[in-house]
């Protein structure tokens, strides 16, 4: 073979190989990259109960989230939504999120399987349960519903159905046999269906409604605040009882002092919450009390 011959013959071998390497799938086995478990960081979830639709619940609560990340240099935390009320009882019921906001309901339930108490997200004047109806309904007192369907998010919602169900029974109604109860999946599907008229009345608490004002000023302006319930303990935060101590105190520390700071100020704006307070399990003895009353006298909490 000549010289020129050889040469040739090497350079198609060498394209060749190169060809066929960049065509090869990846090697078998893990691979390594920048996320958490590269960094060494260990990686939390912060699942918030259906507040709002995921779009909106990230809009809201991802600065929080930016927040501990950029505070917390041992832990990286991500934001967790669920589908509905369900979905997010099954997974705490099941210990799969490491931190929860969940209502005080789910905080009761939670404490069962392992989870603590370490704040209240929000005032308590603030956790309550309100009527939402349309200007031209003609309702002017509970009675006015019978016959007629009221809506709410779910059935486990604590402010948004415990609590105006409580409401309309403590003013003479049989909720389970005046009026037609439409559980509907999250808080603005029950403003809406007051809206477009499919209910009578949207049953949801503050926050939601202070939103849906904000967000949908044509439609909100046709509706309007007719009853409220009285307060009780608002939403709290939890943290699973296998988390690291440490960890645990910086959050809460983080957390109460939001408020303190402008940049604190800004994301409790987000997430329509005036502050943080420092609770533990025995904040929601009063929850407790509460839903049993409600249960003795109305109906289960959970329907089976």
């Amino acid at each position: 073979m000549s010289y020129i011959r050889l040469v040739l013959s090497l350079l198609l071998i060498s394209m060749f190989t190169v060809a066929c390497d960049s065509a090869s799938p990846p090697p078998a086995g893990p691979q390594y990259g920048s996320g958490p478990e590269a960094s060494g960081k260990s990686h939390y979830h912060l699942a918030i109960h259906p507040l709002h639709n995921p779009k909106k619940l990230a809009e809201a609560y991802q600065p929080l989230i930016n927040f501990l990340n950029a505070n917390i240099q041992e832990a990286i935390f991500d934001l967790e939504a669920s589908r509905d009320y369900q979905d997010y009882e099954r997974k705490f019921r099941s210990r799969t999120p490491e931190f929860l906001l969940p209502n005080p309901w789910h905080t009761l339930e939670a404490i069962k399987v392992g989870y603590r108490v370490i704040a209240m997200a929000g005032d308590a004047d603030d956790f309550k349960g309100i009527f939402i109806v349309r200007k031209d309904s003609g309702l002017q007192t509970p009675d006015d519903l019978k016959g007629k369907i009221v809506s709410y998010p779910s059935h486990t919602a604590l402010a948004a159905c415990i609590m105006p169900q409580y409401y309309l029974y403590n003013h003479g109604l049989n909720i389970n046999q005046d009026i037609e109860n439409a559980y509907v999946g999250s808080q603005e599907s029950s403003i809406m269906n007051a809206y477009l008229g499919k209910s009578a009345a949207g049953a949801t608490w503050p926050p939601p409604w202070r939103l849906f004002q904000k967000d949908h000023p044509e439609q909100a302006a046709q509706l309007k605040l007719i009853w409220e319930t009285p307060s009780l303990m608002n939403n709290s935060v939890m943290v699973r009882d296998d988390v690291p101590e440490v960890l645990r105190n910086k959050v809460q520390t983080l957390l109460v002092s939001l408020d303190q700071t402008s940049e604190g100020r800004a994301i409790l704006t987000d997430m329509s919450t005036a502050r943080f307070h420092a609770a533990n399990d025995a904040s929601y003895d009063r929850v407790r009390e509460y839903v049993s009353t409600f249960e003795r006298e109305v109906r289960p909490v959970e329907q089976k």
